[in-house]
């Protein structure tokens, strides 16, 4: 698994940023909800970077929320002065990021997609995002996520 398209896409995405590691765990079996990853690796569930896409008015955001909460998409919407904000269908994700649902990393994508990270990770001292297959996560800062994602730190709940 370590040697996986997506799993090298994200660990040379990671190195490319400067990350302080590009190390990826890949688990037993897969992970695809916050909780079972949170439980998998013995951490609180608010600790998972969770990579949503949405359709926002037809072009890909991706919002690095965490695992403890739901992003509420009419005020994320409505900061941003997007009109259509929508849960991205699967082929949708997969056409901007390469990855599957359950398995989205928040860089390693063909190009780069718009980003935003959930100001709620920035509680925590390590968080974990996925590597590019539902089995794959890897550990990192908030500021660092922030950082190689070039991401935008929002309120997303």
């Amino acid at each position: 698994m370590q040697n996986h398209p997506n799993v090298i896409a994200v660990r040379d995405a990671l190195k490319a940023a400067g990350a302080d590691t590009a190390e990826i765990v890949i688990l037993d079996e897969a992970v695809h909800t916050a909780a079972a990853a949170a439980a998998a690796l013995n951490i609180e569930v608010g600790q998972i970077a969770n990579s949503l896409i949405f359709d926002a008015d037809g072009e890909p955001l991706l919002v690095l929320t965490s695992g403890a909460h739901r992003v509420d998409t009419a005020k994320v919407s409505a900061g941003l002065g997007i009109g259509r904000l929508r849960r991205a269908t699967p082929e949708f994700v997969r056409q901007h990021t390469g990855q599957a649902i359950g398995g989205v990393a928040p860089l390693g994508h063909p190009k780069p997609v718009r980003t935003l990270v959930d100001v709620e990770l920035e509680r925590f001292p390590v968080v974990w995002a996925a590597g590019g297959v539902p089995r794959s996560l890897f550990a990192t800062t908030y500021a660092e996520l922030v950082r190689v994602t070039t991401g935008t730190p929002a309120e997303v709940a």
